[in-house]
């Protein structure tokens, strides 16, 4: 269930993408195609192609792909539905949905998030405003934050009462199945509204898009746990939220890192400090989800945890996520057992610094084990060369334990063979799974390659001669074939998945170009494929002692001889015969064509 397929459609069409990426992209006209640097990866020379006219981008450096919908989900992360929501309220389109209950779920996150707006509101009143709000003030005031930090982070505090917001929002017109459904308020053993959050400072979480989604409230006495979070919901799922996130992204584009905090306090700091690209956890521990959103907008993390917790971290699960989502994980150099918050209020620029001289995982893990030890006896070297081997096997990659085992070795006074050989004993590792593996690009045969091109962008031109025989590899057979089929280039899209989809998402940004008089292109398009699946066929022709091959290879002489030559009307009507052989072989029961390009 979803939104009508000709409203998602109407949105396309309706979308400028130009205009669109331009708010993301510098993008410069190159012929028919628009130009810039990937938001998706880091770049110097630009790779990101965008076709106005068909709606489409296609990057050739990390292979992303898509239209003005996937954009938009690849940029702010949203869901397919979000993503056609926000383009249709940016185009003035009223979208309809397949079913009452799909658009009725969708006004109801609406109110859902409307009633944790309101609750924002009403508990950041009291903390500037109530008496009871006094003890909050005091601790912000001790860590060093005052009023107008309370203001911009909207930070607010739960009064010490059982039904206060409740009721107030109950005065505003909630329902009580709003307030519940929203995590504000539970229902308790009377049957009465409960508010979830009492005595503690509100720290509100907004989902990317900015949107109200629940809180983290912190006690300020000793009766509880220390952090109490939303629970789940319709609009709050906690391992796929990070505080900070709806304010940072534009500058964590922008400088191309993520910092990643432990609490709410932390990225506040870091924001005061200069650095409003840092984010924390709400309430749980880093996940898979959270590197999902991460990765659109950056491939560089640095955590900023106290030093001993980012050790406790499990390493292994780092290293996992930076081979699976292509990222870099850096450590910040923090005192120990000081978190950000505590470094700025002493001095701001220290908390910045210890960002700018952040270290690899590795190295700072390798750092914690020499930061301990005891060089000057033999003994003493050996226990931390012995405490460095199992720190070394944890990185997955090869080429880069070498390197670390080279530093090592030379900081220890132990051979280099010594570390590769106790490293390599009791090592299992998992070979990666195909999903952590890198996207490729599909590598089709150039000539192959020129001829779809033309196919998608004018099809004119190819359309009395090009057949699906002439390719011979697959995706790219597969991908004309659909071309053949569609009434458009939208619609073979649309039908397209896998290699197939890439392939023709990809081309689709690149100009087909004419280099000279287009009658000679034309015919050059076509001998350059026809003549391959010509010697493909009289190759199966002679293993088969077909005695019709000497024909097929007169044709193939005329047709290479005129082509080196430059007499490109002969060559193209020996081509145009060629066709016709090829076209009738192939609808032979017993002809077996080969696939692999010669």
């Amino acid at each position: 269930m979803g939104i009508l397929d000709e409203d998602v459609a109407r949105v396309r069409e309706s979308t400028d993408l130009v205009a669109l990426v331009g708010e993301h992209v510098g993008l410069k006209r190159v012929g028919n195609r628009y130009m810039g640097l990937c938001p998706f990866h880091a770049e110097k020379t630009p790779s990101f192609s965008v076709n106005q006219e068909m709606g489409l981008w296609f990057c050739f450096g990390c292979q992303k792909r898509g239209d003005a919908i996937t954009f938009v989900r690849e940029v702010e992360h949203l869901d397919f539905v979000d993503a056609v929501e926000r383009l249709a309220a940016r185009a003035g389109i009223t979208l309809r949905y397949d079913s009452k209950a799909t658009g009725e779920n969708r006004k109801r996150r609406d109110r859902l998030a409307e009633a944790v707006g309101e609750a924002i509101a009403f508990y950041h009143r009291l903390l500037l405003e109530a008496p009871e709000g006094g003890k909050a003030r005091q601790y912000l005031r001790s860590r060093g934050f005052d009023g107008d930090v309370a203001r911009r982070f909207s930070i607010g505090w739960s009064p010490d009462d059982w039904d206060l917001l409740s009721r107030h929002l109950q005065s505003k017109k909630f329902s009580r199945d709003d307030i519940t459904s929203a995590g504000l308020a539970f229902v308790n053993k009377v049957n009465k509204l409960q508010d979830q959050f009492r005595a503690r400072l509100m720290f509100p979480i907004y989902d990317s898009r900015g949107e109200p989604a629940g809180f983290g409230g912190r006690a300020l006495d000793d009766e509880g746990p220390k952090y109490k979070n939303s629970p789940d919901s319709a609009i709050y799922q906690k391992s796929r939220l990070l505080y900070g996130l709806n304010w940072a992204k534009g500058e964590i584009v922008a400088k191309g890192d993520v910092v990643i905090c432990e609490g709410y306090t932390d990225v506040m700091a870091f924001a005061l400090a200069g650095a409003a690209n840092a984010v924390a956890t709400c309430g749980t521990a880093l996940a898979d989800d959270h590197f999902q959103i991460l990765k659109n907008l950056t491939r560089k993390v640095t955590l900023a945890y106290d030093s001993d917790a980012a050790g406790r971290g499990a390493a292994e699960r780092w290293y996992e996520w930076e081979q699976r989502f292509e990222i870099e994980v850096r450590v910040a150099a923090l005192p120990a057992g000081r978190d950000p918050a505590d470094v700025w209020k002493d001095d701001p620029g220290a908390l910045l610094k210890a960002v700018d001289d952040a270290k690899p995982f590795m190295q700072f893990r390798i750092d914690q084990v020499l930061a301990g030890s005891e060089y000057i006896s033999p003994e003493g070297r050996a226990r931390t060369a012995e405490a460095l081997v199992p720190v070394l096997r944890e990185h997955p990659s090869e080429l880069v334990r070498e390197a670390y085992i080279q530093t090592v070795a030379g900081s220890t006074g132990f051979d280099h063979a010594w570390f590769k050989q106790a490293i390599a004993r009791g090592v299992h590792r998992r070979p990666p799974s195909d999903e952590s593996a890198p996207r490729t690009e599909v590598h089709v045969d150039r000539r192959e390659l020129d001829a779809l091109r033309w196919a998608i962008h004018e099809p004119h031109f190819v359309s009395d001669w090009l057949e699906p025989i002439l390719f011979s590899d697959e995706t790219a057979r597969a991908a004309f074939e659909l071309l053949l089929a569609a009434e458009s280039f939208r619609e073979a899209l649309d039908h397209s998945e896998g290699d197939v989809r890439s392939l023709l998402e990809r081309l689709a940004v690149e100009d087909a170009t004419v280099d000279g008089d287009p009658e000679t292109v034309r015919a050059r398009l076509m001998v350059n494929m026809v003549v391959p699946a010509g010697e493909r066929l009289l190759k199966s022709m002679l293993e088969r002692d077909d005695e019709r091959a000497s024909e097929v290879k007169s044709l193939l002489d005329l047709a290479a001889h005129n082509r080196d030559t430059g007499e490109w009307d002969a060559a193209q009507q020996a081509a145009r015969q060629l066709v016709g052989w090829l076209v009738d072989r192939a609808q032979e029961p017993s002809s077996q064509e080969p696939s692999s390009q010669e």
